[in-house]
């Protein structure tokens, strides 16, 4: 063979090697949105079932997302294998699978290995107890029996719902114990290593307030968050910035086409290279029978500029 075109083969192969992953590949090879929210990977994650929360890990290999089946919230995982994603699977979280179960609202550990959710295991579901954060670990390839997270994250006499990992270890979350501005706060504890976590700290006034907090979305770097929205009837997320290590007012999220009322808007998350916004709505019938009445869950994403362009203004 010519030196010279063995050199250049040499090269264009080196190239080619070095090029990221294709876009649509990340994203189940799903047609890119734009700033108009459309639905997410139909018929893959959004079926005729109830689906919400689609959150990726950090290395784009792996997407995890709710689905109710027969009562219980089951999180359900996708995985990219030898180029090509995987049926979405339902991961076990309670040694009890068949009994009624909530496993819902995933956040993964910038390794991939740890995955917090809000959880009821089937015995405190038969109890009417409130919801607690889990925590699962992957090992050998395998998401493992979840376990919930001690105190003071866990409570018994309060309700943690909504957990946020972000790239430190620490954690987000949402509770209604003593001390808050309104019924149901945001806090962080900061991560002290070996599954153990410090007092939590309500994040302020900037972000929390009377009303009952929904659906929260932290960054890994912790420097902007998202809400659903709460503070006006309106509907859809407000975001906060934070400046000089506080969190700023927050902003009200406008999307190019109204949001339906008769739905609720939940589940913000961005995606981990923070080009588009996912979420979530549900509709209840009657609409005021919240999780009990729930006939349709489902997932859309939009290009992330809906929220950056608040930080620009």
């Amino acid at each position: 063979m010519n030196s010279r075109y063995y050199l250049l083969s040499i090269i264009t192969f080196v190239w080619q090697s070095c090029q990221p992953t294709s876009s649509h590949n990340s994203y189940l090879d799903q047609e890119l949105p734009g700033i108009t929210p459309k639905l997410f990977a139909s018929s893959i994650v959004n079926t005729d079932d109830i689906e919400i929360n689609a959150v990726f890990n950090a290395s784009f290999d792996e997407l995890f997302f709710t689905r109710i089946i027969d009562g219980s919230f089951v999180i359900h995982h996708s995985e990219l294998m030898d180029g090509n994603w995987t049926a979405p699977q339902p991961i076990q979280m309670y040694a009890d699978q068949e009994a009624g179960s909530v496993a819902i609202d995933p956040s993964i550990t910038q390794d991939g290995n740890t995955m917090y959710f809000l959880g009821i295991n089937p015995e405190d579901r038969s109890n009417n107890s409130y919801p607690d954060i889990y925590r699962s670990q992957k090992i050998e390839g395998q998401w493992q029996i979840a376990s919930k997270v001690e105190y003071p994250i866990s409570t018994e006499e309060y309700a943690e719902s909504y957990p946020v990992v972000v790239a430190d270890g620490s954690l987000y979350f949402e509770s209604d114990r003593p001390g808050g501005f309104g019924k149901r706060d945001i806090y962080r504890a900061q991560y002290l290593g070996d599954g153990k976590f410090d007092t939590p700290v309500n994040i302020g006034p900037e972000v929390n307030s009377e009303e009952t907090a929904r659906s929260t979305y932290v960054s890994p770097d912790e420097s902007f968050l998202i809400i659903a929205n709460t503070s006006t009837e309106e509907k859809g997320f407000d975001v906060s910035f934070k400046v000089q290590d506080k969190w700023q007012a927050l902003a009200s999220v406008n999307f190019e086409e109204p949001l339906n009322q008769e739905w609720v808007y939940c589940c913000p998350y961005m995606s981990p290279d923070g080009e588009y916004f996912f979420f979530s709505r549900r509709y209840s019938d009657p609409p005021k029978s919240g999780w009990k009445g729930v006939t349709k869950g489902e997932v859309y994403w939009v290009n992330a500029d809906v929220i950056f362009d608040l930080k620009r203004k």
